[in-house]
């Protein structure tokens, strides 16, 4: 264990290939799978993720003198903030303005998924703190090779906010929408612990679904099928088709997930008269289930959305056990679904200290205006109040 006084060795890898996948793993823990090397390199293989994209890797790597991996990151050049989810639209406005040029902009994520997780993926053996800082460190050496404006760490974990602002990160604050398994035993007893009002609500949507005659599975592992994914892949492209323009995520990379990840993968499938109509992918890790990617064959099924993402996934979380379902964010219809607002936290550091004292106002007036919001939504809650 590194006691801060010998040699580490900071490198950066323009594929995530170029790593042993049992080192990085090792520090990237079981816990969350977005972080492991087998969904990393599904978005590289599949070319989902490269320097066309806009997104090149520059994973960093944090070795000790004997060459032993102490830590690493998911880290990324990017030429655009596409696939992000937290939005920096304005702040590389105002950097232009002031005549700087933001992109390129360093960031340190996982592509096309807003799911707060571990960053800094350091060796359980090691001493978190000296890590993370050395893996700062690595940071702030990229950022002035490549001459880069800014770097940026998006869905971090909130227990690594103040050790950040100690070196230097500004920290901004978000929300999403989580469900919590308060050990119910059944959806009936999730729905016992909701207002009569809603109760009722959730009771008849699902009827009404059920009554158009469509039906729902939720398929794992060596169930789900190359045909699945063709009709999942098409109800993909059609949402974004109709809402947000080109796709991020190829075909292969579905390939790949099933081949690599398969046993964390839970996907949700409609059927109306055996025919597949619709599909909502979720990933499990070790205590939560995550919403990930949503599609339907293009016509309006009243409830099939709330009932395919939101309630499957509440099914399956109690069925298997799991503490939480992350359903991601936007979507205030959420939380009458029993989906509460949960803060979420990203880190940004910008070398130039004007502009950084800047930005940090403008993360004030934003905390301040989040703060406001998450008491105005947790207002909505459907929950019983407790006497």
């Amino acid at each position: 264990m590194p006691d801060g006084s010998e040699e580490l060795t900071l490198q950066t890898f323009d594929r995530i290939s170029a790593i042993d996948s049992m080192e990085w793993d090792r520090c990237a823990g079981d816990d969350n799978p977005f972080v492991t090397y087998a969904f990393l390199s599904a978005l590289e293989d599949s070319g989902s993720v490269s320097a066309e994209s806009g997104w090149l890797p520059q994973h960093l790597t944090l070795r000790d003198a004997a060459g032993r991996l102490l830590g690493a990151m998911p880290l990324y050049v990017k030429g655009h903030s596409h696939g992000e989810y937290v939005f920096d639209y304005a702040i590389a406005d105002a950097y232009e303005r002031a005549g700087g040029r933001y992109y390129p902009k360093l960031l340190s994520a996982v592509p096309f998924t807003p799911v707060p997780g571990p960053r800094f993926l350091v060796h359980p053996n090691e001493d978190r703190r000296l890590i993370v800082k050395g893996l700062v460190s690595g940071l702030v050496q990229v950022a002035d090779r490549y001459s880069i404006s800014s770097v940026h760490i998006n869905f971090l974990p909130g227990e690594d906010v103040p050790f950040l602002q100690e070196l230097g990160f500004l920290i901004r604050h978000g929300h999403q929408y989580h469900w919590e398994n308060h050990d119910y035993q059944s959806f009936d007893d999730f729905l016992g612990a909701l207002s009569s009002r809603k109760r009722k609500s959730i009771r008849k949507e699902r009827a009404k679904l059920q009554d158009s005659g469509i039906e729902l599975t939720a398929l794992s592992g060596d169930d789900i099928t190359p045909n699945d994914w063709d009709y999942f892949y098409r109800f993909y492209i059609d949402t974004y088709d109709r809402k947000w323009g080109a796709p991020y995520l190829r075909r292969p990379f579905f390939d790949l997930l099933q081949e690599r990840l398969a046993d964390n993968v839970v996907l949700v499938m409609a059927y109306l008269d055996d025919l597949p109509i619709a599909g909502a992918l979720n990933l499990k890790g070790k205590h939560r289930l995550y919403g990930r990617n949503w599609g339907c064959d293009g016509d309006y099924y009243k409830f099939l959305h709330f009932e395919a993402c939101y309630y499957q996934a509440i099914d399956y979380a109690i069925e298997q056990g799991l503490d939480w379902v992350e359903a991601g964010t936007q979507g205030e219809h959420k939380i009458q679904r029993g989906y509460l607002p949960v803060r979420t936290y990203s880190a940004h550091w910008f070398p130039d200290a004007g502009f950084s004292d800047a930005v940090d106002s403008y993360f004030d007036q934003e905390k301040a205006e989040e703060r406001h919001l998450m008491a105005h939504l947790m207002e909505m809650s459907p929950y019983k109040v407790e006497n």
